[in-house]
């Protein structure tokens, strides 16, 4: 094997048949990007002094509440322009997907599908939201095609669509990077779920967290009507804010859940309705999460909605300071972050001071020095590539060299030893890559195959070599655990 070709020797936690190693090609030094002439520069603008984020809960435009609209010919936000307008993000849950009754999936005659006539979507851009959450138990009504007309029919009314599949969205508010992931956890008619946790997710909140200052999980949980957080909910929270959420908004309960602080983090629980034409009294109430960044800092409180009786258009009622929302000793310091990212049409765009890197089709990031390599600071990423090896379109290693002028390709693997699943960095500057590999190899290709491999990688500047150490195999398995 030529010496420009990294050898891989596997080290696993399963006792199974020996494989050859993978080969990875070292990637040719060239820088990934661009620098910027002082024209074209990044902004360098400092923070503004404060930016102001707002969440609402659920909201519907079927049903009673198109009827509603229909019959009155009001205006459902009408008193709600200063609050939302003088706002710098303002996000919701739409509850439903845009196309025909008719459309609608097969289902339980129990369970509603929620048809939005693409007509009333231009009205959530005159309120004043900036985006709105499309991962929800609804979204799927009317099966793919419904997904791809909210999409567009949103995308044309100047508002973000929040999926799990794009997620994560990075937003750049007042100087700052804040990156947004949205999540179901209810199941929908079109059975689509995401599990917590999960490896999609995991690597969604690395990708977030190494980018951005602040990652707020914008999620779809619990039981309907419950007006306290189930233990699943409770579970779910630690969890991700284990693994990096700064901020947690939920809904899908249709009543509020007061808001707690969960390892030094907000989580409103649930919003309970925004918009919506449910009748019991609790239904009637909302919160809107009011988040707001001053001097580096996130703190939020909460102002309450009420929806009268006999209409579905909620009123602006009392603001909930801090300390009356259960959140008082939940500040947020924002991470510092050397690099931040942005969207990009097929994927993020790295940037740092002075340079941004070509769109890369990132599935994960993470920054942090490698084994071989102390003095410098590397970014170690996973990206959706074709392989010829696996002839699969799926997760592969890349390493880059981040350097003043920015990215330098180092490296790029098909799936290190075995065909990857997820990979990522130990906690604690060991150096030490982990790696979550599938049960089949690359001479018996099953990508059904049952079971996985943990292993555990150290970098020798061309590649990466297997570490034959029980105990970074076990804290290798805790992590991905």
């Amino acid at each position: 094997m030529p010496r420009a070709q990294a050898i891989l020797i596997l080290a696993t936690l399963v006792v199974g048949q020996a494989v050859p190693p993978a080969r990875a090609q070292p990637a040719a030094a060239q820088e990934v990007g661009q620098a910027l002439s002082p024209a074209n520069a990044l902004p360098a603008a400092a923070p503004q002094t404060e930016v102001r984020l707002l969440f609402t809960g659920d909201i519907s435009l079927s049903r009673q509440v198109r009827a509603e609209i229909d019959r009155t010919n009001r205006f459902p936000w009408g008193g709600f322009a200063e609050l939302f307008h003088g706002a710098d993000f303002v996000a919701g849950n739409l509850e439903g997907a845009v196309g025909k009754p008719e459309e609608c999936l097969p289902a339980p005659a129990a369970a509603p599908c929620f048809d939005i006539p693409a007509a009333l979507v231009p009205l959530l851009a005159k309120a004043g939201f900036r985006a709105m959450g499309i991962a929800n138990n609804h979204s799927g009504d009317l099966g793919a095609a419904g997904r791809k007309a909210t999409g567009q029919a949103l995308h044309e009314a100047g508002i973000d669509a929040l999926s799990f599949a794009d997620s994560p969205r990075f937003l750049s508010l007042g100087g700052h990077t804040i990156a947004v992931v949205a999540i179901s956890a209810v199941t929908g008619r079109d059975g689509t779920r995401v599990e917590i946790p999960s490896t999609g997710l995991r690597q969604k909140l690395r990708l977030a967290r190494t980018l951005s200052e602040l990652v707020v999980v914008f999620i779809h949980w619990g039981s309907e009507l419950l007006d306290w957080p189930s233990v699943e909910q409770r579970r779910s929270a630690e969890w991700l804010v284990q693994n990096g959420a700064g901020l947690i908004v939920g809904h899908h309960p249709h009543v509020v859940q007061a808001a707690e602080c969960v390892g030094g983090k907000p989580v409103f629980f649930s919003l309970g309705n925004h918009l919506f034409d449910q009748k019991y009294p609790d239904t009637k109430k909302g919160l809107i999460a009011d988040c707001r960044i001053r001097g580096g800092v996130l703190r939020c409180g909460a102002i309450a909605t009420e929806t009268p009786a006999g209409s579905s258009f909620p009123a602006v009622g009392q603001a909930l300071s801090p300390a009356n929302s259960g959140i008082e000793a939940c500040a947020v310091n924002l991470a510092p972050v050397p690099l931040r990212a942005r969207d990009a049409e097929s994927g993020y765009v790295i940037q740092g001071p002075g340079w941004r890197s070509a769109v890369l089709p990132l599935v994960s990031a993470e920054v942090g020095k490698l084994s071989g390599q102390p003095d410098k600071q590397m970014l170690f990423a996973l990206e959706q590539h074709y392989s010829p090896i696996d002839r699969e379109d799926g997760p592969r290693p890349y390493v880059y060299e981040v350097r003043a002028s920015g990215l330098i390709a180092r490296w790029r693997g098909s799936a290190l030893a075995w065909p990857l699943l997820d990979a990522s960095l130990l906690p604690g500057g060991d150096g030490v890559l982990c790696a979550l590999h599938r049960r089949d190899s690359f001479i018996q290709l099953q990508p059904g195959a049952a079971g996985v491999r943990i292993a555990a990688y150290r970098w020798n500047g061309f590649g990466f070599r297997g570490v034959e150490d029980p105990g970074l195999l076990a804290r290798c398995r805790a992590l991905f655990d």
